[in-house]
């Protein structure tokens, strides 16, 4: 039986069911993080063989004497991390227990985007021009030498978090004081295209299943207006020609990383001419509850399938996409609490049977900050083997559905 320690087992909101793959497939799960036990969600509760409680999970020192110390006895096959700021602990302690997997070098690439896009430069790999900025004069220096409009973001960053488009010298000014609280930015060429994902699931270097996602619009259109709702659009058709160059790409971005066995999540850009371009990749799964539309696309347990590569080398043959499975976040007028939900009895009547998931926030519930979280105040999560009549379905839900707060 493999021994498989997971960082931070019962957040962010997936992580329940990564513990559970793992359990499922026959691991003995050692969790380890800084909630207390009876924190945890049941789930993880139950799937856990034992729980090591540390005050932060950010004191390595504390966090590799505390392993020691309850692991006396206990070997560990694998340390595994799904989560953006652990992945470079989870590189340390792979290195600190002689523990394969992802070690520190490889980590920091998929940390550091300016070190990522330098790794993938050399490969040949089509990425923005870019330039790493420490400094105030350092920014305006990278914006001089790459040219507006430029995308400025941090370094380390995950999401679309304290990311900006900025076109002129005006903006500059007005966006640099927002970023004093990173430490270091990546100045990058703002590349105008359709934004999509490339989701794999990966063992030993070799891609065992992929999964690509649309953005309408893209994510940091959708961040800088409340009043759209952000739209996750998982395809089921990959033969599609427009797919044909970022799905390349996205081999070759994994052999160059030399990303071993996991779950990735990488973004790209498709020009008006056809050129694709490069994002960037994590070396985890999606944030959003985009890993469940990937269940719903297939029809089949990606978390159990996750943890069939990481403890027996493995998938399942045969997964397949069905359909195309879109997922509508929506965002709340006003502020406040959820005073009313109106249009869903409507959709629901009219196609109420392709929907999958329906997570909005109920009246009396208080409004989340939408800056923070794509999630907003719930999504719509819908499925349909045709494109066109998915979109159509998505649209309707994204102009017909509202929820007010006050």
């Amino acid at each position: 039986m493999m021994n498989v320690l997971l960082l931070s087992p019962g957040y962010p909101a997936d992580m329940p069911e990564f513990t559970r793959g793992l359990a499922e497939a026959g691991a003995r799960v050692f969790g380890v993080g800084d909630s207390p036990l009876d924190g945890l969600p049941p789930l993880v509760r139950r799937c856990l063989a034992d729980y090591i409680p540390v005050r932060s999970l950010w004191d390595e020192d504390a966090v590799i004497e505390a392993l020691r110390q309850r692991l006396r006895g206990d070997r560990l096959d694998r340390i595994e991390c799904l989560w953006e700021p652990g992945i470079l602990l989870a590189a340390r302690l792979r290195e600190n227990f002689g523990i394969p997997g992802l070690d520190v070098v490889q980590a920091q690439r998929f940390r550091d985007k300016e070190l990522m896009k330098q790794a993938l430069d050399a490969a040949g790999i089509r990425t923005p021009r870019h330039l790493a900025a420490q400094s105030v004069a350092a920014v305006w220096e990278a914006a001089e030498s790459i040219g507006f409009p430029l995308i400025l973001k941090p370094i380390d960053g995950a999401g679309s978090a304290d990311t900006y488009r900025v076109c002129d010298g005006d903006e500059l000014r007005a966006v640099l004081p927002r970023l004093r609280h990173v430490p270091s930015v990546s100045v990058e060429e703002f590349v105008d295209g359709e934004e999509y994902t490339f989701d794999t699931i990966t063992v030993g270097g070799r891609i065992a299943y992929f999964n690509i996602a649309w953005y309408r619009p893209r994510p940091l259109v959708a961040r800088s207006n409340e009043w759209i709702s952000p739209q996750v659009v998982a395809l089921r058709d990959l033969d599609r020609p427009e797919l044909q160059q970022g799905i390349k790409m996205g081999f070759e971005v994994i052999e160059a990383l030399g990303f071993d066995t996991g779950f990735t999540h990488m973004e790209w850009y498709r020009k008006a001419d056809g050129e694709v371009v490069f994002g960037e990749i994590g070396a985890r799964p999606p944030g959003a509850h985009q890993v469940d539309q990937m269940k719903y696309v297939c029809d089949f347990d990606v978390f159990r399938e996750w943890a069939n590569a990481v403890t027996q080398g493995r998938v399942s043959e045969g997964i397949t996409p069905k359909y195309n499975v879109a997922n509508i976040y929506k965002r709340a007028r006003g502020t406040g609490h959820i005073t009313a939900i109106e249009g869903a009895d409507k959709l629901h009547r009219e196609f109420g049977e392709h929907v999958v998931w329906n997570t909005l926030l109920p009246v009396g519930a208080q409004r989340r900050d939408w800056r923070k979280t794509l999630v907003s105040d719930g999504f719509v999560m819908l499925r349909h083997p045709d494109l066109a009549t998915t979109l159509t379905l998505a649209d309707k839900v994204a102009s017909e559905l509202h929820l007010f707060a006050e």
